[in-house]
This record gives structure tokens, C-alpha cells and sequence, in this order.
């Protein structure tokens, strides 16, 4: 009866790590859009400003 509990037990932690790393996976990616969009929006503001600078020197 206890090997049955402790089988138990493990499963349900070794799925819980299984959720978690998913949930960390579906972060990282929502971060990695983000910072992809801010990189493309904030990209060609930069360029210009760069080009602003370099026309007056």
C-alpha cells in the first residue's frame, strides 16, 4: 500500500515539473514576441534618429 501511495506521489510531481516547464516555455516566448515587436517598432525610430544626428555633424 505504501509503494502504491509513493508511485502515486512521484507521478503527480513529475507531472507537476512537466506543467511548470510549459508554463515557463509559453513565457519565454510571449517575452521573446514582445521584445521582437519593440525591437521592429523601435528599430526604424532609432535608425532615423541615428540618421538625424549623423545629417547634422
Amino acid at each position: 500500500m505504501l509503494r502504491l501511495i509513493s508511485k502515486a506521489v512521484a507521478r503527480r510531481d513529475m507531472a507537476g515539473a512537466g506543467q511548470t516547464m510549459t508554463e515557463y516555455a509559453l513565457i519565454l516566448a510571449a517575452i521573446a514576441i514582445v521584445a521582437i515587436v519593440a525591437y521592429m517598432t523601435l528599430g526604424t525610430t532609432i535608425v532615423a534618429l541615428v540618421n538625424k544626428v549623423i545629417a547634422c555633424l
